[in-house]
């Protein structure tokens, strides 16, 4: 019975990473996310792309210093 409290216990944390994620995203969606100068747009006719190559790295950063905060022994 202890696996399945352990395997509980993980749900719960991923579910509620999940719910996290979601809700900063809507925030960041209503917020507006500016566009870094190290992202890609290309627009032509009928066709945008974006690839946010800056953002991304900026968002990997924060969160590798984050996790690294929280799980640091």
């Amino acid at each position: 019975m202890a696996s399945l409290s352990g395997l509980g216990r993980l749900l719960f944390v991923l579910g509620l990473a999940l719910a996290v994620a979601g809700a900063v995203l809507v925030l960041v969606g209503r917020l507006g996310m500016p566009r870094l100068p190290g992202d890609i747009v290309v627009e032509r006719r009928g066709f945008t792309l974006y690839a946010p190559m800056a953002t991304s790295l900026l968002v990997s950063l924060v969160l590798s210093l984050i996790l690294n905060l929280l799980l640091r022994r």
